[in-house]
């Protein structure tokens, strides 16, 4: 813990910072890699103090004060009057607007502001009102009406107990945010951080010295395949996929495999599938270790190439440079169809790429696009 700075001439609409707060590591994590923007914010009190006296912001922000208090002990209430509404939203992106300082997407600081509210309210009907997730793996499981209660509970205490680096002086909403995740365990979003370090140190540091112009493409990207049966690592499918990538790697022109598969089937599975892939690799096909990168967030086929664009970027892997896509020809063929190309719009808001061409029934030739970079905490598991 350390203490912070003195918000004595701070508006009157930001909460008095005490003398010391608790510097809780895994929520100061969640919170960055979840809402970058707002968490940067509360970081520097100076900041804080702009947006609470930017326009329309006191009268918003004294609102949703009043709106929670006036529902007593209510817990249901209470997280209801934390979700944002259209105008609180719309008043909150312009007061922060302007604070150039704090991190930004490609598509702007507006636009990456609003993923964020649209994170906040959307972790609140999840995990507090009990929506029903956009996919029925995700979410908070099953949950007994007393055990609800207590996350309610925690979470209501949690979002006003100081947390150092916190925005919650301005409004709890985030802090509650962070505490339901942290009560339902699913803190998936920083489960394998950093990134860069442990599996991927090796490939990482190969990436740094590596002459990217010898090698016709910068990467295989490996889709995942999840299996549906408890206790299974690998599907059969992704057995398959394993198959196809060491025959393709084969040939000296691909410089590194990348395999993309989360934590996600079935429901609760100890297995992340992009590890089980690079080990079956590793083992069943001699892969050098330092030619395998995991990607191991993706949840979902359109975050298997998101994800994957990603983590090339962070590998120093020129955009331009072409990579190949291999998955079964079902997959394939899904990938290049209209259809995910709509998904990719309803659920991401942009294509993570461009397919380029097609090679054989089972590769792909892909571009990543730099918009893949956009942080979206709608899916709080892999933002």
């Amino acid at each position: 813990m350390r203490a912070l700075l003195s918000t004595a001439a701070l508006a009157v609409t930001v909460v008095a910072a005490p003398a010391w707060a608790a510097d809780d590591a895994l929520i100061a994590a969640l919170s960055a890699r979840l809402f970058p923007t707002l968490d940067a914010a509360g970081h520097d009190p100076a900041v804080l103090d702009r947006i609470a006296k930017a326009p329309g912001m006191e009268r918003v922000l004294r609102t949703r004060r009043e709106r929670r208090a006036a529902c007593g002990q209510d817990l249901a209430c209470r997280a209801q009057a934390l979700l944002w509404s259209d105008a609180e939203a719309a008043a909150l992106r312009s007061a922060v607007a302007s604070e150039n300082q704090l991190p930004t997407a490609d598509d702007g600081r507006p636009a990456q502001l609003d993923r964020e509210i649209a994170g906040i309210n959307g972790i609140v009907r999840v995990y507090a009102l009990g929506a029903t997730p956009t996919t029925p793996i995700d979410g908070p499981g099953p949950i007994a009406p007393k055990d609800l209660a207590a996350r309610l509970q925690a979470a209501d205490w949690l979002a006003e107990t100081p947390r150092d680096g916190s925005v919650q002086r301005l409004d709890p909403s985030i802090d509650y945010a962070l505490a339901l995740l942290d009560a339902s365990d699913r803190t998936d979003a920083i489960g394998h951080e950093p990134l860069t370090g442990g599996a991927n140190a090796a490939p990482m540091a190969r990436a740094r010295a590596l002459d990217w112009k010898r090698y016709r493409y910068s990467a295989m990207i490996v889709t995942g395949v999840g299996p549906e049966i408890e206790g299974e690592p690998l599907s059969p499918f992704g057995k398959y996929h394993l198959r196809l990538a060491a025959q393709r790697f084969a040939r000296g022109d691909i410089a590194f495999i990348l395999v993309t598969g989360g934590r996600a089937h079935p429901r609760a599975t100890p297995f992340t599938e992009a590890d089980e892939m690079r080990k079956a690799l590793i083992q069943r096909y001699g892969i050098p270790a330092d030619a395998i990168v995991s990607e191991p967030y993706a949840r979902h086929t359109t975050t298997n190439l998101r994800n994957a664009s990603r983590l090339l970027g962070r590998m120093g892997a020129p955009l331009a440079t072409e990579t190949v896509i291999v998955c079964n020809p079902l997959q394939s063929g899904y990938i290049e169809s209209a259809k995910f190309t709509e998904r990719n719009a309803a659920e991401l808001g942009y294509q993570p790429g461009t397919i380029v061409r097609r090679v054989s029934p089972t590769e792909l030739v892909f571009r990543p696009s730099r918009a893949s970079e956009r942080v979206d905490p709608r899916d709080p598991l892999d933002p």
